[in-house]
């Protein structure tokens, strides 16, 4: 058998991946994190799975459950919201089933940035005002971050930043953020990304946090910063479709 870690994607059941919606739809043993992938997504396990909803299980027991549909020679789809490799919590799952001999796929879904960026209309990586995404995260409750991945760190690159996990901690982002990035750099908070309930707030280091806290977000948001974000209008065409600029696909016309 094969345990497949599964990206559900931001939310939306139509962002799942053709190849996500048929592994589901094949394994005979579904284990879902219900907390951030909507039922809707697993709607496609075949009729008599075994569909269990994680959020209220432990490590133990979803390992388990895996121990179980091995025994049975059953495949299991493992499935996490947005993409796996990023803050899905399969490292320590892939090492239990390494330790047990167990076989596992990883199949990609939609990360929550790239989600948003869609929702809004706009893209990250703009000519000469910003090439860099950093995705991070910061220290609260969960697990501590390595000493050199501090959000101040980042912010002496002034690259566009989308912080998972820290919607209530928008404070401290403020603090370490304005004297680099400035008071007026634009920030968007994006609220449960393509869900039917989504919703973006715009502002700016100064003032983003009155406005989520007026909309009353403490939980399931990313937060984004940088000037990317912002009305860029004025800023250069991409070398891409340059026709001075000629590449491999497209040799410059001789005149």
């Amino acid at each position: 058998m094969t345990v497949y870690f599964i990206g559900a994607g931001p939310g939306d059941p139509e962002l799942l991946t053709l190849k996500a919606a048929r592994v589901i739809g094949a394994c005979p043993v579904c284990l879902y994190a219900g907390s951030l992938v909507p039922a809707e997504v697993v709607e496609c396990a075949p009729k008599g799975a075994r569909v269990l909803d994680t959020a209220p299980m432990t490590l133990d027991d979803t390992h388990a459950e895996i121990l179980a549909a091995h025994k049975r020679g059953q495949d299991v789809a493992r499935v996490h919201s947005g993409d796996p490799s990023l803050y899905g919590a399969i490292a320590e799952q892939i090492r239990r089933l390494r330790a047990d001999g167990i076989d596992y796929q990883i199949i990609p879904g939609v990360p929550a940035y790239a989600a948003a960026a869609a929702a809004l209309g706009q893209e990250l990586t703009v000519p000469e005002i910003g090439q860099s995404i950093v995705l991070t995260r910061m220290s609260m409750k969960s697990t501590s971050m390595p000493e050199h991945e501090t959000l101040e760190n980042f912010a002496r690159t002034r690259t566009t930043l989308a912080i998972h996990l820290a919607i209530r901690n928008l404070r401290e982002i403020e603090r370490q953020l304005i004297p680099y990035y400035g008071a007026d750099c634009p920030v968007v908070v994006a609220y449960r990304a393509s869900w039917p309930d989504q919703l973006f707030i715009r502002g700016t280091l100064s003032d983003i946090r009155e406005k989520v806290r007026a909309e009353k977000i403490t939980r399931t948001a990313l937060i984004m910063v940088g000037p990317v974000l912002g009305e860029v209008t004025d800023f250069k065409d991409s070398a891409l479709y340059d026709p001075e600029i000629p590449h491999v696909l497209r040799p410059k016309v001789l005149v």
